[in-house]
């Protein structure tokens, strides 16, 4: 099927002479959101359950986390290689000399062939991103920030705790340094409308970005969003409305800009909105279809 779009999977494959798969890790980290620095509770949206596979278990070292990774992808392509994913929370909140020997005994790890570290623009410093500068000459490197918007009433309402300033300026400096970056944004956050994320996009654009995850609002159990929620409703975008607002998304975007997903998959028992009924492939196949019939049009 023809790509509209530079897809993940497709320039992973150009960077690697082998297959290559992410493995999550959990290093038991948390927020400052959550433990005070900045604020408490967290963003009002998040559920971490939701993005920790089974064999993601912050009870165990990062190593034992990754053999246990490698045992579970190797059954179908034994001559996997792998990227450690530090996903969970905020993966650079912590001493510099404790991230350092986690993502040291990471790449020490048998077919870890670089690491991808999601975390918050407000928790890198200096010292950090010089690590990351030498660490990018010498492996596989993507640090990942989430974003979530470009808008700062909307930041300052699901207790983000920063502004877009802050993610811009973490974004530009990570990139000086040669360093790949990613992205992360929701859209349909409340307050957000279709034509005021098309705003955002050219924002997110300009940006020196090398990757990015585009994901939907999800209204996840247990989450002071999910509270809000059930209090005063507000709109989901159903699939065929999101398929058209990413579609006119993409078109906003420059085309070398990597498209690494556009829908997150909430564990069906956490989530309570909106209720698709369709895997992440599923999803893009029918994004691909819609693309190509506005082409063929």
């Amino acid at each position: 099927m023809e790509n509209y779009y530079l897809d993940f999977g497709s320039w992973l494959r150009s960077q690697f002479p082998f297959r290559v798969q992410k493995i999550s890790v959990n290093a038991g980290f948390t927020c400052p959101n959550r433990d005070g620095r900045v604020g408490y509770g967290g963003c009002i949206y998040c559920n971490n359950q939701t993005f920790n596979p089974a064999y993601c278990d912050n009870g165990k070292t990062v190593t034992e986390q990754l053999i246990d990774g490698k045992r579970f992808f190797s059954k179908k392509y034994p001559e996997m290689k792998y990227l450690a994913y530090f996903q969970a929370y905020t993966s650079t909140y912590g001493s510099n000399e404790h991230l350092k020997a986690l993502y040291e005994e990471a790449l020490a790890m048998e077919d870890v062939v670089g690491l991808v570290i999601g975390t918050r623009p407000d928790c890198i410093n200096d010292e950090l991103l010089t690590y990351f500068e030498d660490l990018s000459h010498r492996t596989f490197l993507i640090i990942e920030y989430g974003v979530e918007t470009c808008n700062d009433k909307t930041l300052q309402l699901i207790n983000r705790g920063h502004d877009f300033a802050c993610s811009r300026h973490a974004i530009e400096e990570t990139a000086r340094r040669g360093i790949r970056v990613g992205a992360h944004i929701i859209l349909g956050l409340p307050g957000e409308d279709a034509e005021e994320s098309l705003r955002q996009a050219p924002i997110i654009s300009s940006l020196p970005l090398t990757t990015l995850k585009i994901h939907q609002l999800q209204i996840i159990r247990g989450t002071r969003l999910a509270k809000m929620y059930a209090e005063e409703p507000f709109h989901l975008y159903t699939v065929d409305e999101y398929i058209q607002l990413i579609a006119q998304y993409i078109s906003l975007l420059r085309s070398d800009l990597v498209l690494e997903r556009f829908v997150s998959q909430s564990p069906a028992e956490l989530l309570i909105a909106p209720h698709w009924g369709l895997k992440n492939y599923e999803f893009t196949q029918q994004l691909q279809n819609y693309l190509r019939n506005i082409r063929m049009k």
